[in-house]
């Protein structure tokens, strides 16, 4: 597929809504996404299935139900880059419930399956600030950084395959870089399993426990409750 067809997918703004929303990561159900997106089920259907025949989305049935998800990282990557050039001033939200969510999302969420929003940007900062990242020659993990992720307990196995050991990826919101590829998906995994983040309702947003508060000021220096104090 050409890069102007690729372009063309993404240029509607019901296809693009439902991009965004599969970043979280998880499959949704098409009928999800038509509630999500306000459209009906048949219109959802057809912009689905352009967005599969693309290769943007992948399919999975079970039953009478067919789930979609993007179809691998490199997707994640492109419409979270994609939507870091939108911009800088964002639409107004329609009611109190939308301006929440936006609030949540811009302290802290999924990228596909990394952090983001202003928690992914403090992870990032104060890992490079630690000398954990090195950008001099591109971003790479120091040795310091290899080992101060082994005694974290990080599973570096998570998301490991063809792609990136680690990838800078610009923050749509923080206009700044959060932390991609293999490590930033195994920091979140770990974020997960030590119950220092969970999810707020069933959109992308997180919600920082009282233990991860704990745990980011102690392994990473972040102070989440003066940082989320002005947004």
């Amino acid at each position: 597929m050409s890069l102007a067809q690729t372009a063309a997918l993404l240029a509607d703004e019901t296809r693009a809504a439902f991009c965004m929303a599969l970043l979280d990561g998880r499959a949704w159900t098409a009928g999800e996404l038509a509630r999500h997106a306000k459209v009906s089920p048949s219109t959802a259907s057809e912009h689905l299935t352009r967005l599969i025949d693309g290769g943007l989305l992948a399919e999975d049935r079970q039953g009478r139900h067919r789930y979609v998800r993007l179809a691998g990282p490199a997707v994640a990557a492109l419409v979270e880059d994609l939507a870091s050039y939108s911009p800088l001033t964002a639409a107004a939200p329609h009611n109190l419930r939308e301006s929440v969510r936006m609030s949540a999302e811009a302290r802290a969420r999924t990228c596909y399956d990394h952090l983001a929003g202003a928690l992914g940007v403090a992870v990032f900062d104060a890992m490079r600030g630690r000398g954990l990242l090195a950008d001099d020659r591109g971003l790479a993990i120091t040795g310091a950084g290899w080992a101060w992720l082994t005694d974290l307990g990080v599973d570096l196995a998570v998301g490991s395959g063809s792609r990136p050991m680690i990838r800078p990826c610009l923050d749509w919101t923080e206009r700044r870089v959060h932390l991609a590829g293999v490590v930033g998906a195994a920091l979140c995994d770990w974020a997960f399993r030590r119950h220092l983040v969970q999810r707020i309702g069933s959109g992308r947003a997180l919600l920082v426990t009282a233990d991860g508060q704990r745990v980011f000021g102690e392994a990473f220096g972040i102070d989440v409750v003066a940082a989320w104090a002005d947004r």
